[in-house]
């Protein structure tokens, strides 16, 4: 997902969004950290409490055992503030963050570039799909959408409402309609008419892995009989509220498909905002934008440092 002037949103700006949807991340952590150093030296019992901490923020016991033991090379022995233990975590984090802070961009080479959108029900996943064809449309990108959720008639009708508020032409079938076929005529129609980007929606019902891992098999299949490379990328929709089961999914998808990156939603209703960071330690995978609130200006080009500052709250 590229930034562009068109999409860039008005009062406050991205980074005050930002920190307005990690909120409430950020004051569990903040508040933690502020009730644990109170200007006194760096010793173990410290150190214990802030693992402790950073575990319960969903940040997992790798990342949290990582900046402990960073902060304790540094400062073990010595005076330290909040705000200093808050900057040198946000420093951390963005290291962690930044070799998969990387923005999608469609290749101009395909016409149209292909991906396929996964994630359980309630992730958010049509929802995202909207938001990324208002964000690419905005930017002069000619986007189609396919409804290739035909399990739930209620994807259907999101889909199709939101090609009507960007102008991207949807093509959908009746309810239990075989998403592989329409996958196939949406890249038809889509390449018939010169689209840069299709963006195809799945069905996500991980509690029937079988059917669903032979379904997203046969979609990628006919795709591959006009396109020998498609689907070009598969992006994981992910909902931060779920914590650490989100690690849980990634790994269930991954098994099913191949994931190249990932959209992390809901950001702004929850306190789990450090599975991100955990998502990132674990599997390197690319972060291509994360959601923090309803509207498409809510969903934005993941950046390493504005967020670990924001989570932190630095």
């Amino acid at each position: 997902m590229a930034d562009s002037e068109t999409s860039r949103p008005a009062a406050g700006g991205w980074l005050a969004r930002l920190r307005q949807g990690l909120a409430k991340s950020s004051a569990k952590l903040s508040d933690g950290i502020t009730g644990i150093f109170t200007k006194r030296k760096l010793e173990t019992i410290e150190l214990e409490e802030l693992e402790e901490l950073l575990i319960a923020a969903d940040l997992g016991p790798r990342v949290a055992a990582q900046l402990v033991g960073g902060l304790k090379r540094r400062r073990f022995g010595k005076e330290i503030s909040a705000d200093e233990v808050r900057g040198a975590l946000a420093e951390e984090i963005a290291a962690i963050l930044a070799p998969v802070a990387k923005p999608f961009v469609p290749d101009a080479s395909r016409k149209p570039h292909v991906v396929l959108i996964v994630g359980v029900n309630g992730s958010g996943k049509t929802t995202t799909i909207g938001k990324l064809a208002q964000h690419f449309g905005a930017a002069g990108r000619k986007v189609w959408l396919a409804a290739g959720d035909t399990f739930r008639a209620a994807a259907i009708e999101q889909l199709a409402i939101w090609g009507e508020r960007t102008g991207a032409p949807v093509v959908s079938g009746a309810q239990g309609a075989d998403a592989a076929g329409l996958a196939y005529e949406a890249l038809e129609k889509a390449r018939a008419a010169g689209a840069d980007l299709l963006l195809i929606d799945t069905a996500g019902r991980l509690h029937n892995k079988a059917d669903l891992m032979a379904e997203l098999g046969k979609i990628a299949r006919v795709l591959k009989k006009l396109d020998p490379d498609a689907p070009h990328d598969c992006l994981l929709v992910l909902d931060a509220t779920t914590g650490q089961n989100a690690v849980a999914q990634l790994e269930t998808f991954k098994q099913i498909v191949n994931v190249t990156g990932l959209v992390v939603t809901k950001l702004d209703g929850t306190a789990r905002g450090g599975i991100v960071v955990a998502l990132a330690e674990r599997f390197g995978l690319p972060v291509h934008a994360i959601g923090v609130g309803e509207t498409a200006e809510d969903l934005r080009p993941f950046t390493a440092e504005s967020f670990a500052q924001s989570l932190v709250g630095g």
